[in-house]
């Protein structure tokens, strides 16, 4: 009882330690899981470790491979999360570098690495090849974590963010077959069964996955689910399709769970963000317990296995060298740029799908007295803990070195799609602004994507909205909901991350009305709240522009403006085409010149008006 409880608050802590330092979450929890592990055994009586994942006749949290099998059904549901997060709108641009990057890319990591590790460490090729098919892999969970602080262009983060959870199965894939080649033997028997086992897993995966996820959605669409059981039937769903499919097909389930997600994930469901937050919180807790106990399962002898020059030489020659080239392999006659694969050639850190399998497949060549077979675990465990120290240490750096980093954020964020903000949002599209539209109203949502705008449905008080990777090329922050308080609350938690270029709010009436109280925030204008602009929108639901001959003219058109309930003043834009969005202090421009232009929704403003603004100037 002591044991388990301990695993659940050192995981929680080490996500905390993670979040506060921002640093992927499987460093701190290989390092717990380790000094529980393998290195208490140094300081302990008896020599026993404080956490013992599997029963060793004395103690123990799992009996046989009772381990093994929850550390399967807890990645499934981390892929099947994965899955939910991948957005067929994401990869416009990149889709054929994804897909490269997880046959190409996957093909030159398997044959490159057992290459490397029989001639490095002298293993067999059966073992060398296992263990490159176990590093294929590059987990989501880790990856996710070193993009979310680092500004980057939307094709980068898509490629590597899709990577991440598409070639954990298929990386599972590979495992299996190779581990099929040491069981079965070499020959004609081998082939007959990897030919089979390979159509197997593909056609239960596949089948399952989709099958399951139209019946899921045609079982939430039809209300045939209470609101109250939503989640655990999804989660319910998800280990029957795991469960399932893998009896079908072994390691067939890892594939169902990620096209189960993929799909759901890119329907029209009602209650989609509700399951995407249990699941999310799951994943959570289901991570933080994995990799204590996986690397509190290794023995001190296995890390004294690996702690020579020949290890530190496997690792450079895979992140150095098989990484980048797998990447540049891919990424060929691609719209990438030359700085922006060398980026993602940097980062490869392997997850948790590599650590599970590899303690599983590791564990059980082990116990068949398979010569080489105690290096598999270790060596694996030594490319988890080392890419994702080297990747969490230095992504940013390296952003900034190859030119990657994006120094300034343009994209916006636009708090509410009510129409008048999807008028704003369309017009910042067309003028090659990355606009996000938020809102918690799926009919707004929805309304949205169908004018091509990007726009998803978050709740504004929920911290996952600081997590989307998505939104890391976003500089500005505009809240326009009709709610005075999610405005303010908007501003104030995610000015710092969204809003590094400026931060703004609607006024509300009460500010309206008291132009003394006119908040720095404010947006637009003071005598425009969120009413004002409905109406505006509803009877000119247009947005225009007007050429501004000098800083006179700007300052009387700004006057109109304010005397005009049917005139709304948004952006000033230069003569490059740069857009500055225009706050309630309406003034702060003092260097304005012929070739700018006033962009306003609503009424049209006529020649005369220009000429009245002209004159009062």
């Amino acid at each position: 009882m002591v044991e388990l409880a301990g695993i659940i608050i050192l995981g929680i802590i080490a996500q905390w330690v993670a979040w506060r330092f921002k640093l992927p979450a499987i460093l701190p929890l290989i390092l717990i899981g380790l000094f529980v592990g393998p290195i208490s055994t140094l300081y302990t009586e008896g020599g026993q470790k404080i956490i013992e994942p599997i029963w060793n006749g004395d103690k123990g949290l799992f009996p046989g491979e009772g381990l093994y099998y929850f550390v399967s059904l807890a990645i499934s549901i981390i892929l099947f999360e994965g899955g939910l997060t991948l957005k067929r709108s994401e990869i416009r641009n990149v889709g054929p570098v994804i897909t490269k990057l997880i046959t190409l890319g996957s093909l030159v990591t398997f044959i490159c690495a057992g290459v490397a590790t029989h001639f490095i460490f002298g293993l067999s090729w059966q073992i060398s090849f296992l263990f490159s098919a176990l590093i294929i892999v590059t987990g989501p969970t880790v990856i996710t974590p070193i993009l979310r602080n680092i500004p980057l262009k939307n094709d980068i983060s898509a490629v590597l963010k899709w990577e991440g959870i598409l070639i954990d199965p298929i990386g599972a894939l590979a495992a299996v077959l190779v581990y099929e080649f040491i069981s079965v033997g070499e020959g004609q028997a081998y082939t007959l069964t990897a030919i089979i086992e390979f159509g197997k897993i593909l056609l239960f995966g596949f089948t399952f996955g989709f099958t399951f996820a139209h019946a899921l959605a045609f079982a939430i669409k039809k209300n045939f689910i209470p609101h109250y059981l939503l989640n655990v039937v999804s989660l319910s769903v998800v280990l029957l399709v795991f469960v399932q499919s893998d009896l079908f097909a072994h390691e067939s389930g890892l594939l169902a769970v990620v096209v189960m997600g993929m799909v759901l994930g890119n329907m029209d469901l009602p209650n989609l963000k509700e399951l995407l937050y249990f699941k999310e919180s799951l994943s959570v807790l289901l991570i933080s317990i994995l990799f204590i106990l996986l690397s509190a399962n290794i023995n001190i002898a296995d890390l004294e296995l690996i702690y020579n020059w020949k290890t530190a030489l496997l690792f450079c020659v895979i992140v150095f060298f098989i990484r980048p080239l797998g990447v540049f392999l891919s990424a060929a006659g691609s719209n990438l740029k030359f700085n922006e694969k060398l980026f993602i050639g940097w980062v490869g850190p392997r997850g948790i799908v590599a650590a599970g399998i590899a303690s599983l497949f590791g564990s059980k060549l082990i116990a068949r007295g398979e010569t080489g077979a105690e290096y598999i675990t270790p060596l694996v465990f030594m490319i988890v803990l080392g890419t994702v120290l080297l990747n969490a240490t230095t992504a940013r750096l390296f952003a900034k070195m190859v030119g990657v980093f994006l120094n300034k954020s343009e994209g916006i964020v636009i708090i509410g799609a009510s129409k008048v903000s999807r008028l704003i949002g369309e017009y910042l599209k067309n003028n090659d602004r990355h606009v996000v539209l938020i809102d918690n109203n799926q009919t707004n949502i929805n309304k949205a994507k169908k004018l091509g705008l990007e726009a998803f449905s978050a709740n504004i008080y929920s911290d996952s909205l600081a997590d989307n990777i998505e939104l890391n090329d976003v500089g500005y922050l505009m809240a326009l909901t009709g709610n005075s308080d999610i405005n303010k609350y908007a501003v104030n938690k995610f000015g710092n991350q969204f809003g590094e270029n400026g931060s703004f709010r609607l006024v509300n009436a009460d500010e309206m009305i008291d132009p003394e109280n006119n908040p720095k925030e404010g947006l637009f204008s003071h005598t425009d709240d969120f009413v004002r602009l409905t109406e505006t929108a509803r009877s000119y639901p247009a947005i225009h522009e007007i050429e501004i001959k000098d800083q006179e003219h700007y300052d009387g058109l700004i006057e109109i403006t304010k005397a005009d309930g049917n005139i709304v003043p948004m952006f000033l834009k230069t003569k490059e085409g740069e857009l500055k969005i225009i706050s309630s202090f309406s003034k702060e421009f003092d260097d304005i010149e012929e070739g700018y232009q006033l962009v306003y929704l609503g009424k049209m403003l006529d020649v005369d008006t220009t000429v009245e603004a002209s004159e009062k100037a």
